[in-house]
């Protein structure tokens, strides 16, 4: 080989090395999104300190999620890393700080899916689990099961290693207060509705290997009865994951998301109709939704890891960090970044 086409194969091949680094370097996009509940929240309405530890609490969960997602790791330990960090933070209805049953009374939902099987898992109307999303995941992952519900939930989560706690280790001052004054009203014969938010919380992600999961975890409705269950641990209703679209995680008015099916129809109205997510998603929440009288939101990712968070009431808890790298964190519904 003479001297010129040495030189031309030593370019061809620096050529491609750059090439392939430049193509690996780039990969699927990952991305994140997180939820801590959507309702009348509203400028002036809570002290500077909550709104910070508010605040704190969902970059938290959405770095946490993300620092799994850079290393490597599955959208799935992702979106539950993400929620186990919601689940502890007292401000959320979710776990430690979830609302309070008729009878002063903790019972947890959560659900998880994963869009390049469709499998999914959870868990409803548990008590002393920790981590409910944790239980959710066992249900997938080491049962044939999608669905576990109450004392069979509780003893396959305490098969499953998981950690429990005391009942009075979840109730915090505030939400029995917040069941005191409803009960209150209630007495006097108002009509009050059990909360004034629905502060489910939830994480939805994108993987380095093009995976989407969505995960998503609550204490339910205040002052609720009868052992009601909403649309957190319902596949298609409040989570919902498929490659072929989106990842979507709700938070609202439960029975509007199960009777209209919202995480599910997002997903569906962009494979069958061609419309990009975020036309999706804000044609089922604020039309769909609205008309039939429902509040609430969702935090939605595609397969592209292009994030959406639309929402119909005052304010929604919600933070991502995009493909880019941006971090956003809002809670009005006329913040930007």
């Amino acid at each position: 080989m003479n001297s010129t086409r040495l030189l031309f194969s030593l370019l061809a091949a620096l050529a491609m090395n750059v090439t392939m680094a430049e193509l690996q370097a780039e990969g699927p996009p990952i991305a994140i999104a997180v939820h801590g509940g959507a309702g009348t929240i509203e400028r002036g309405q809570m002290s500077e300190e909550r709104e910070a530890s508010i605040r704190a609490a969902l970059t938290a969960a959405v770095e946490a999620g993300q620092a799994i997602l850079a290393e490597g790791g599955s959208s799935l330990g992702a979106v539950a890393a993400a929620v186990r960090i919601l689940e502890d933070a007292p401000e959320f209805n979710a776990g430690r700080g979830a609302v309070l049953t008729a009878e002063g009374r903790v019972e947890l939902d959560a659900s998880v899916m994963v869009g390049d099987t469709l499998d999914a898992g959870a868990v409803a109307s548990v008590r002393g689990v920790r981590h409910p999303i944790d239980a959710a995941r066992h249900v997938m992952e080491d049962s044939p099961h999608v669905m576990l519900v109450g004392l069979g939930a509780e003893q396959f989560a305490q098969a499953a290693g998981l950690e429990f706690k005391d009942e009075d280790w979840f109730i915090t001052d505030f939400r029995a207060e917040q069941l005191r004054s409803i009960q209150e009203s209630q007495s006097r014969g108002e009509t009050q509705l059990s909360e004034s938010w629905f502060s489910t919380v939830g994480a939805v992600a994108i993987d380095s290997h093009g995976n989407l999961a969505a995960a998503t975890s609550t204490g339910g409705m205040s002052n609720k009865r009868f052992g009601r269950v909403g649309d957190s641990p319902i596949i298609g209703a409040g989570t919902y994951a498929d490659n072929r679209s989106c990842a979507v995680s709700a938070t609202g008015h439960g029975e509007y998301f199960i009777r209209h099916v919202v995480a599910y129809d997002i997903c569906a109205r962009m494979r069958y109709s061609d419309i990009s997510l975020e036309e999706s998603a804000d044609i089922v929440i604020n039309q769909v939704l609205n008309e039939a009288g429902g509040d609430g939101g969702v935090i939605a990712i595609d397969n592209q890891g292009r994030v959406t968070m639309p929402f119909n009431t005052a304010g929604m808890y919600r933070a991502a960090i995009h493909a880019d790298g941006r971090l956003e964190v809002g809670i009005y519904d006329d913040e930007t970044e």
